[in-house]
């Protein structure tokens, strides 16, 4: 089993490099860089520019505001220049932050996704070839590469993978018939969710594209965006317990991600959560997350037991895992403990 880690969103850029080698160090796999308020090619870029050997990689970078054409100029030069050590994950984000936050058009995010990916990949045949792309789709047209805005081929470098991030059924599905890899939201990592909606429609999607199921163990990584709660002390377990459940609270008042409150029939929940945040009552949406829902869907461990847990819940079902690195860094030692139990 793979083992990844993330990011604080709102990490100063000038120590991620000292949080890329710490994650280098814990022995981890790979660092994922989100998109909230840095780019998340820059992010990587320095993450990549201060570690030898982990994989990092876009988890995800926002597609629909950018061009496809301006996404595999970035990827394309981030895997060049970590001899193939960089990832392109992306995902659509929903509609209000599309249209409100940056101002871009929002269109039928599973059509307009198959598109993207595969104006992408035009883009990265055409730098691999050089020749002009030759790529028409219903959102994207790819058709003119002239050599000085070619970067050309690197002999030693292979075209990034894409992933793609993924919550619903649809997108999910997408994922197996066009990407390389899914990584699953917090909101639709539990063990359930997996076993019943996401596995099923990657495998859907994979048969759709004629890919071989025997295959796709080999050809496709499925990330489980595990929520866990890890802790040496009980006085750090219960203050995480509690970050835990206000960002629990804070994610699933967003309806897109509903799907897994009604897989365990607390959908109304869901609801609530967003009337509170209609009203500003951002300071009260904890309140209304209980300790059974909690214990559900973010389970709680040592990291003596860290592992055990995670294999327990998650292995057979994915091919990785995210642990989040220690706030302190004292507990680096521990954590590194866990990841190679895991990876072992």
């Amino acid at each position: 089993m793979k083992v990844y880690t993330g990011m604080d969103p709102r990490l100063p850029l000038r120590d991620v490099a000292a949080h890329a080698r710490r994650v280098e160090r814990a022995g981890f796999d790979g660092l994922q860089v989100a998109e909230t308020v840095h780019d998340a090619f820059a992010v990587a870029l320095l993450a990549l520019e201060h570690t030898e050997r982990i994989t990092v990689r876009t988890s995800v970078a926002l597609a629909f505001v950018r061009s496809p054409l301006l996404t595999a100029y970035n990827a394309w030069d981030l895997a060049r220049f970590s001899g193939g050590r960089f990832r392109l994950g992306l995902g659509t984000q929903v509609r209000q932050n599309i249209e409100e936050r940056h101002g871009m058009p929002w269109s039928a995010p599973v059509a307009r996704m198959r598109d993207y990916v595969g104006a992408v990949r035009a883009a990265f045949d055409a730098f691999a070839t050089g020749a002009a792309p030759a790529y028409e789709s219903e959102h994207y047209r790819l058709t003119r590469m002239q050599p000085y805005f070619n970067p050309g081929p690197d002999p030693e470098t292979a075209p990034p993978s894409i992933l793609l991030g993924g919550v619903g059924h649809a997108m999910c599905a997408l994922a197996g018939e066009v990407a390389d890899g899914l990584v699953t939201h917090p909101t639709n990592s539990s063990p359930r969710y997996l076993a019943t909606v996401a596995r099923p429609a990657v495998a859907e999607g994979a048969a759709r594209a004629s890919r071989s199921g025997a295959d796709l163990p080999r050809a496709f990584e499925l990330t489980a965006g595990t929520q866990v709660i890890a802790g040496a002390t009980r006085a750090a377990l219960d203050l995480e317990r509690e970050r835990q459940r206000r960002l629990f609270a804070f994610l699933y008042s967003t309806p897109a991600y509903r799907p897994t409150l009604d897989l365990y029939g607390w959908g109304e929940l869901q609801e609530r959560l967003q009337s509170m945040i209609r009203q500003d009552g951002w300071d009260r949406l904890g309140a209304h997350v209980t300790d059974e829902v909690l214990d559900t869907l973010v389970p709680m461990a040592s990291y003596a037991d860290l592992p055990d847990l995670i294999r327990e819940r998650w292995g057979g079902l994915a091919d990785a895992v995210t642990v989040p690195l220690p706030a302190d860094p004292s507990a680096d030692a521990r954590i590194r403990d866990v990841v190679a139990a895991l990876r072992a």
